[in-house]
């Protein structure tokens, strides 16, 4: 199993940007489809952006559409997630998942092996 930590959560007001990484050890992610997904209080775990193994392909949820972006660094071991334009609504803890073998973007928590113990983000208005 890859262990996951995540970091760069925060305080940043509406309209700001942060960057969250999600840093692998134990094993490689080039073998590993990667997500992030959030869980705002009292709501279910939703997906939010996730990649192949191979980093050819991405997917995000409607409503981070062109705010949000995924990105995978092999050389680092590490997932970052840039959040530009920030609202209030993204709100939520953010966690990182790994799935072993992805060829496909999965958007779906269960088929995610490794979790991360997750990051803060609020989003002042």
């Amino acid at each position: 199993q890859v262990q996951l930590v995540e970091s760069g959560g925060g305080l940043v007001q509406a309209g700001g940007s942060l960057r969250l990484s999600c840093v692998a050890s134990g094993r490689t992610l080039s073998a590993y489809a990667m997500a992030w997904f959030r869980q705002a209080p009292g709501k279910e775990r939703e997906f939010v952006v996730g990649i192949n193994w191979r980093g050819s392909r991405t997917k995000s949820a409607d409503s981070v559409k062109g705010r949000f972006t995924i990105s995978m660094d092999n050389a680092k071991n590490t997932v970052y997630l840039q959040m530009n334009s920030l609202k209030p609504e993204d709100t939520a803890i953010y966690y990182c998942a790994a799935k072993l073998l992805g060829i496909e973007v999965s958007t779906t928590p269960r088929d995610f092996g490794s979790w991360g113990q997750g990051t803060q983000v609020t989003v002042s208005s």
